[in-house]
């Protein structure tokens, strides 16, 4: 059995606090409570979600390349099953609780929301994975705002998986280094803009399957793996979110930069045999491990919290700076909560379903008498 890849799930957790962090404040301005953002680590979502989406190349184009190099062939079948019950049940339990808070709670609670769009269309662009286009197109209200990633990864599997059964195995790096430099091309400097419109930033996904694909094929040690490079590489990784040194550059210059910079840090943290750090905290790992749904709660939380926090005038005597907290560690914990028991009782079950559909030994190629065994960890980042 192929060993868990150490420092990941510890990024997660990480890279969903973030996108919490992000939103916290953002909400609380908007319905007129104290929040603090003076920090630019306070404004790195999106960029949080960036790193997802490295992290989700890098691990599920590996997983592709790995099961094609140990059996000869990928189960399109069962990749697209493993897809569906790692995604579909939180994803639509979040479309339905969204709707209905948008469109049957806010009018019972008296909350002023008007939308802006036709409900059928919102719910046919949900269903069928374009919540990017209903983000950008309309104001669903950021329970459903925050879908536009999850729309965005599947739709890139839904092309890259039949792309990697047909493709020859000694083909998979060139292609992704092709599409990755042309489809950053097509993204900001062709005449093409349904790319650039909708925010499908694909070419994240591939670079981090290729930098995964060129590590499983020990290419790439002199680069990731000494210590002075792993020094900067880590620095450089912190000062993107805790500094706007990254910001000065121009859009098109930035993800490029971004995209390098997380594929090899992701590579390097992950595979590395003397790492700078090892990451081997239970806590930590546990958080990464229930990290998609604190991604995917934790908009509905917050809300919740602060209705509250509203309508009982809950906390509302004390110091700004004490209500500030007050607020951000009852979201944070409320996620936390929430994304726990929906761990535990409504994604477990599916997930443990997932291992009837990974390559059997039976199917894997044989060598030197024996069967190659193992079980590829296969996970999304956000998801």
């Amino acid at each position: 059995m192929s060993k868990k890849l150490f420092n990941l799930d510890p990024l997660r957790f990480f890279l969903a606090f973030l996108v919490l962090l992000f939103h916290i404040p953002t909400l609380c301005k908007n319905m007129d409570l104290p929040f603090y953002n003076g920090l630019p680590i306070f404004h790195r979502g999106t960029e949080a979600v960036l790193v997802f989406f490295t992290l989700s190349g890098f691990l599920i184009i590996k997983s592709l390349f790995v099961e094609k190099d140990r059996t000869g062939t990928i189960s399109i079948k069962d990749f697209y099953i493993r897809r569906i019950l790692r995604i579909y049940p939180v994803y639509y339990l979040v479309v339905i609780l969204g709707f209905t808070i948008y469109h049957v709670v806010f009018p019972l609670l008296d909350v002023p929301y008007e939308p802006d769009y036709n409900i059928g269309e919102g719910l046919l662009l949900c269903i069928f994975f374009l919540p990017n286009v209903f983000h950008i197109n309309y104001e669903p209200g950021g329970i459903l705002d925050i879908l536009w990633s999850i729309g965005i990864e599947e739709q890139f599997y839904l092309f890259i998986a039949p792309i990697a059964f047909l493709l020859p195995k000694k083909r998979f790096l060139s292609f992704l280094g092709i599409f990755t430099i042309v489809f950053y091309l097509i993204f900001y400097y062709s005449p093409i803009t349904y790319f650039r419109d909708y925010y499908s930033l694909f070419f994240y996904f591939s670079f981090g399957g290729l930098v995964a694909i060129a590590n499983y094929l020990k290419l790439d040690k002199a680069i990731l793996f000494n210590r002075g490079g792993q020094l900067l590489l880590t620095l450089l990784f912190v000062a993107h979110f805790t500094t706007d040194l990254f910001k000065l550059l121009p859009e098109p210059a930035y993800h490029f930069v971004s995209m390098i910079l997380f594929g090899i840090f992701v590579a390097n943290i992950s595979f590395n045999p003397n790492p700078l750090f090892q990451i081997k905290n239970k806590a930590l790992n546990y958080l990464g491990n229930i990290s998609f749904g604190i991604y995917m709660y934790h908009m509905i939380v917050v809300y919740a919290v602060l209705f509250l926090f509203m309508k009982f005038d809950y906390g509302r005597e004390l110091p700004n700076a004490l209500q500030i907290i007050l607020i951000n560690l009852t979201a944070i914990a409320g996620t936390i909560l929430a994304a726990h028991l929906s761990f535990k009782y409504l994604e477990m079950p599916f997930l443990k379903l997932k291992e009837h559909f990974r390559n059997s030994p039976k199917k894997e190629k044989t060598g030197k008498g024996k069967n190659k065994t193992g079980k590829v960890m296969e996970d999304s980042s956000v998801s």
